[in-house]
Formats: structure tokens, C-alpha cells, sequence
């Protein structure tokens, strides 16, 4: 079965607590801080694979939690690393966060790797905040948080040629001869669901990728049947044969039939409408096909299209017309792609006061006061007393004071409530 579309839900690991502890040994009566650090949580890791063509294994397993790090020891021991997890995905899948649709990661090239979700840094052990006015700290730090993301994968075929027409032209007879591929083919419309890939060998070293895109119908830039989820499939085809039905069956008229897909694609990606393209006459072993190849070649006289007569039920034609292709491949010119990838290296520094909690007063939203909040331990005094010198540092109280806090406003970070004292 071809997926080609997954919800997924992805949770690095936390961070190992830090230790508080101190030196215990013989002969040695004041031993200093010896709490070593906690390890780091597991990544979360987007893996693309040539040997894998489908988002299927999604469908059976959509949470992915990396394991979290070991607490740091005694003896400035560090506690192990958590194991990362390394999710493989086919070549062409784009990684998004499902709530804002920013693209994470564009994975095209085989072996290429994206870290979707950082594991959380472990916390610091008592030893590492010694210094000289505190030379026997006993606080330490908690592991810090792994990211978490719903994420929405979408996969877009990496083919280099792709095949376009109304249903039942003859995409499927077409890729069956010319390639190893075998889709379904019967004499009715949509006999093709889902994308079929097949590899052109024209001789020992020279071949492409040929993609059969299920039939586009009128209105499938607006989403139309199935049409966007056809239409992006193409999106990184380097040349187009679109495949007309010359014959004229079942009512179709081939001039009219060119135009309304060449529209469709122009309605849904203007980079889409400008393909190289050829086109394939096809079923040109019926009689009427003459006359109306004819009077297409007529339409189309003012247009640099190259027209191959062919017919998938004898072959005629189709090796010449592949031919043709691969030289197109050869001279294609690569455009940047309109893929833009967020950037997810943030200022860890920023944050932002809101006014509009539900709970609280006022809502400080940022990584850095997010990160010290889960990694404070306030069930320590020496641990909240740092948490307050950090926090002046930061500017939060200040920023605070410019919004109009008062003595006793509640102010919420993560998911910690505080009452604010000057």
C-alpha cells in the first residue's frame, strides 16, 4: 500500500538529573562537592532511505519517545547518555510542525539527516557550582526537557520524468512498456490511486526515473477529486510527458483535453506550467487517430512542444519518445525549489510577557526562563536563590515592571506559578 501522507508525534528525551553529593573518603575530613552531571537525552532523528518508497510504516507506529539520560553519580560521575532514535523516511519527505505547517526538514538526499527534536542537556551536578564566596554548594541541577512535536510528513516523488493526462489516455499501458513497473490497467477511469514508479533503461548506462501520476481531472488545483494530492507529487519532475488520448474515445477531444491540464498545472504552480515538456499522441494504432493528430499539431504550431506519435498497445514510437526525455534530463538547468526550511537555532536568550493567561497575571514565554524553570529545583533554597539572580539578569523583572506588575501578581513560566515580590 502507498502512503504518502503521516501524523506523527515525536518526544526527545530528558535530560539526566545532576547529583549533589560530596566527598566521603579516609583522611580527607572537609571533602569538597563531588555531584557529577546528568546525561543527555535522546535526539529524535529523521533518516532519509533510497530502499524505502512509502510512509505505510506511520500508519502502524505514530509515537516516538527517545530514551531519557542517566542521573549523574557520586565521585563526579556522569550519568549515560540517552540512545538517540533514528526514524527512516523516503528520499522526497518533507518533516512539518502540524499546528503551524513551518517545514522542518526537506529530506531529498539519500543518507541525509535532520534532528527534529533535541534531547534535553543534562543537569549539572553540585561540583560544577563551586566556586569562591559557595565552596560547598548542595544544589544541583534537574535534566532539562526534551523537545516535543506533532508532526505532519508529506512525501513529494523524487522522479525525474512524470507522466500527465486525463484518466485512461494510457499512463499506465505507457510506464508498463517502458519500464519494470506494473500498475493495474483496465478499460475504466481511475484504475490508478496512488503514484507508480518505474526505472527507464535505455541502454547500460543511461536511464531515468518515470513516475505515472494518477489522472488529473478539471479543477485539481482546487483540490478537486484528488487533485493536490496528485499535483505535488510532480512538483519536482524535471520534464513532463503528458499523454493524450488521440483516438478521440469516449467523447474526448485531445486539444481540449491539453489545455485544461496544462491550465490545472499553471492554477497550481506556475514553476509546474513551465516544465520542458512532450507530448505523447498516444493510441495512434486507431484509425481516427490521424485526423486528430493532425489538427493538434495545427493548434500547437506556435509552440516549441515536441509531439511523439506512439501507442502503448504495439510499442510504436515510445523508445524514441523516451529518447527524448533523457536528452532533456541531460541539459535540464536545476532552479532552487520554493522549499523554505525554518530555521530552528532560535535566540535562546529572547522572551516575551503576555497579559492574556488564564491562570495567572502574566505569562513569560521564552527558551532560556522555559529551560531554567524545569531545571531549577525549588525545593531547594540555594537552588531558588540562583533562580532569582538569574531571572534579574535576564531582564524579566524589569520587563515586568514596564508592564505593570504589582506586588503579589501571579506570573506563570512553563508550568510553575509565581507570586511576584519586589
Amino acid at each position: 500500500m502507498f502512503i504518502d501522507r503521516a501524523k506523527i508525534f515525536v518526544h526527545a528525551g530528558t535530560g539526566g538529573d545532576g547529583h549533589s553529593g560530596f566527598r566521603r573518603e579516609k583522611y580527607i575530613p572537609k571533602g569538597g562537592p563531588s555531584g557529577g552531571d546528568g546525561g543527555r537525552g535522546g535526539n529524535i532523528i529523521f533518516l532519509a532511505d533510497e530502499n524505502i518508497n512509502t510512509l505505510i510504516d506511520f500508519r502502524y507506529k505514530r509515537k516516538f519517545v527517545a530514551e531519557n539520560g542517566e542521573k549523574g553519580g557520586t565521585s563526579n560521575k556522569y550519568g549515560a547518555a540517552g540512545e538517540d532514535i533514528i526514524i527512516k523516511v523516503p528520499l522526497g519527505t518533507l518533516v512539518k510542525d502540524f499546528e503551524s505547517g513551518m517545514i522542518l526538514a526537506d529530506l531529498k538526499e539519500n543518507g541525509q539527516r535532520c534532528i527534529i527534536a533535541k534531547g534535553g542537556r543534562g543537569g549539572r551536578g553540585n561540583a560544577k557550582f563551586a566556586n569562591s564566596v559557595n565552596r560547598a554548594p548542595i544544589f544541583a541541577e534537574k535534566g532539562e526537557p526534551g523537545e516535543e512535536h506533532m508532526l505532519q510528513l508529506e512525501l513529494k516523488l523524487l522522479a525525474d520524468v512524470g507522466l500527465v493526462g486525463y484518466p485512461s489516455v494510457g499512463k499506465s499501458s505507457i510506464i508498463s512498456k517502458v519500464s519494470s513497473a506494473k500498475p493495474e490497467i483496465a478499460a475504466y477511469h481511475f484504475t490508478t490511486l496512488t503514484p507508480v514508479l518505474g526505472m527507464v533503461r535505455l541502454d547500460a548506462e543511461k536511464s531515468f526515473v518515470l513516475a505515472d501520476i494518477p489522472g488529473l481531472i478539471e479543477g485539481a488545483s482546487q483540490g478537486v477529486g484528488l487533485g493536490h494530492d496528485f499535483l505535488r507529487h510532480i512538483e519536482r519532475t524535471k520534464v513532463l510527458l503528458h499523454v493524450l488520448d488521440m483516438s478521440g474515445q469516449e467523447g474526448r477531444d485531445p486539444i481540449e483535453d491539453y489545455e485544461k491540464i496544462n491550465k490545472e498545472l499553471a492554477l497550481y504552480s506556475q514553476k509546474l506550467a513551465q516544465r520542458q515538456q512532450i507530448v505523447l499522441a498516444n493510441k495512434m494504432d486507431l484509425p481516427e487517430s490521424l485526423e486528430n493528430l493532425s489538427a493538434f499539431k495545427e493548434h500547437i504550431k506556435d509552440k516549441e512542444v515536441q509531439v511523439f506519435a506512439v501507442s502503448a498497445a504495439t510499442g510504436e514510437g515510445l523508445q524514441e519518445a523516451m529518447f527524448a526525455a533523457l536528452h532533456m534530463l541531460e541539459n535540464f538547468v536545476e532552479e532552487p525549489e520554493d522549499v523554505v526550511v525554518a530555521n530552528l537555532e532560535e535566540d535562546p536568550d529572547k522572551f516575551e510577557i503576555l497579559t492574556d493567561c488564564e491562570d495567572a497575571d502574566f505569562l513569560v514565554v521564552g527558551k532560556a526562563i522555559d529551560r531554567l524553570v524545569a531545571m531549577t529545583n525549588f525545593d531547594n533554597e540555594e537552588a531558588v536563590t540562583r533562580f532569582q539572580v538569574i531571572w534579574r539578569n535576564m531582564g524579566i523583572e524589569d520587563a515586568l515592571k514596564a508592564k505593570g506588575v504589582k506586588e503579589g501578581d501571579s506570573v506563570r513560566i512553563r508550568d510553575m506559578v509565581f507570586e511576584y515580590r519586589p
